[in-house]
């Protein structure tokens, strides 16, 4: 019988042992790994090299969409089911671009998640149908393709904060804030800071 080997990231010990038994009941999943925060999150899926990631969005004031590329890095790369509270299609949007294979609310039935790792283990892209609808009828516009914290990040940027202070007030690494920094340059093309200030004006991000 084919199996699956899956890595559960989430930093709350009873979800994660909620998602342990969930899985148990069918007989292909098997949880060979769990992760409460990003730093465990990267080891264990670099020791373990699972077939599957189930991965919550938030880890504390922490963002796993950042984590994303180097866990698909791996040779051969995981599926990865996104499981979050975060209902906001800007969210999804960014959990797809960086490459997850399904997107999950938590507050949907259990036999769901279920489905999205039958669904994803087999080749194909699962994404909560409600929240689908919605990604359907939105169009990208350039302040919607952000994430909230990547709103939160452009607008510090451009009242003038440094990185540092930036990753001190968001309580994030300094790597989360240079990896959103990045990703506003290249999808956005903001470089200066004056291109920042003038897209945060657009955005009505600033006062």
């Amino acid at each position: 019988m084919t199996s699956w080997r899956i890595l559960l990231a989430d930093d709350h010990l009873v979800v994660r042992a909620g998602l342990r038994a969930l899985l148990a009941g069918d007989p292909r999943c098997r949880v060979e790994g769990e992760a409460a925060g990003l730093a465990e999150l990267r080891a264990v899926a670099h020791r373990l090299r699972p077939d599957l990631i189930v991965l919550d969005l938030s880890f504390g004031a922490e963002s796993a969409l950042p984590v994303l590329a180097e866990l698909l890095a791996a040779d051969p790369p995981p599926r990865i089911v996104v499981l979050t509270m975060h209902d906001d299609v800007s969210f999804a949007r960014e959990a797809f671009a960086g490459g997850v294979h399904g997107y999950v609310l938590k507050e949907a039935a259990a036999d769901e998640l279920l489905r999205a790792v039958e669904t994803v283990m087999h080749g194909s892209v699962y994404v909560d149908a409600e929240l689908g609808a919605r990604l359907a009828r939105s169009r990208p516009e350039p302040a919607d393709a952000l994430s909230p914290r990547e709103r939160d990040v452009l607008a510090l940027l451009a009242a003038g904060h440094t990185n540092a202070e930036v990753a001190q007030r968001l309580a994030v690494s300094l790597r989360t804030v240079e990896t959103h920094r990045a990703s506003l340059r290249a999808r956005l093309g903001l470089g200066s800071r004056a291109e920042l200030v003038a897209a945060a004006h657009r955005m009505g991000l600033l006062p």
